[in-house]
């Protein structure tokens, strides 16, 4: 463990051997850090905040810090990250709530970049990317390998699905679908499906021309959700990508970005 002079640690905080404390860091007392964690300079942690091994935190990043819910009143709550997580300059993570389940929590492998802020109760699962500057808001939900592109918001309670991708400056007020590419100019619009990125993960080609045939009915063939629905069970073959897509679909409830 490699503590530096400058930095201040709490006498309660636990630092794992092989973890390393950079200048001027402030770690708090609830704070729980493993193996190969190395925290830059100038990293803030407090709260109850349980960080796994070999994560970088990159200078000025705060972790775990009160939510900015106006509902939230101090309870306990907490913020976890996994292993190997990417943390940038001053990107803000804040600990969960009473009202979320009062966890906010971080996979592993995933790439938060710079000023990129996760809120409240906010769970991330693994090899998410958000660029720069992108926000998610309280409860928000994204899945595995999701794109969170440059400065896009993402409205509390929303859901990213897996292996989405969502343009730079996008407002997502709704669940983006998983295996789609979304982008918002100026209205959202479901372009049809992550096919770069499905491929580059392995995707048959099979796969990822069911996912087109299914983006077609859903988003360019003027059909209601339910009429696109029984379309795509009909038409299209089925197989655990369209299994997914179509679950997605069944359990939103604010809705989907079409």
């Amino acid at each position: 463990m490699a503590i530096h002079p400058t930095a201040i640690v709490d006498a309660r905080a636990r630092i794992a051997d092989g973890a390393e404390i950079g200048p001027y860091c402030i770690i708090g007392a609830g704070v729980d850090i493993g193996a190969g964690t190395r925290l830059m300079a100038h990293v803030y942690v407090e709260g109850v905040t349980k960080i796994g091994g070999d994560n970088l935190f990159y200078p000025y990043s705060t972790v775990g810090v009160a939510s900015q819910d106006l509902k939230y009143q101090g309870e306990p709550s907490e913020t976890h990250i996994g292993n190997r997580n990417k943390i940038r300059e001053f990107v803000t993570i804040h600990r969960g709530t009473e009202g979320g389940g009062l966890i906010t929590e971080i996979g592993d492998d995933n790439l938060v970049m710079a000023y990129s802020h996760i809120a409240h109760d906010v769970r991330i699962g693994n090899h998410a990317v958000l660029s720069n500057g992108a926000t998610c808001g309280g409860h928000v939900v994204i899945g595995d390998w999701a794109v969170i592109g440059a400065f896009s918001g993402v409205h509390q309670y929303c859901r990213v699905g897996r292996h989405a991708m969502i343009g730079g400056y996008s407002v997502i007020t709704q669940d983006v679908l998983p295996f789609s590419m979304t982008v918002s100019p100026r209205e959202v619009k479901i372009f049809g499906p992550n096919k770069t990125g499905l491929e580059r993960r392995g995707f048959s080609p099979e796969a990822i021309e069911g996912l087109h045939k299914a983006f077609r009915l859903l988003a360019k063939s003027g059909l209601n959700t339910t009429q696109a629905v029984d379309r795509i069970s009909n038409e299209v073959e089925m197989g655990p990508e369209i299994d997914e897509l179509l679950a997605f679909i069944a359990s939103s409830e604010r809705g989907f970005v079409k």
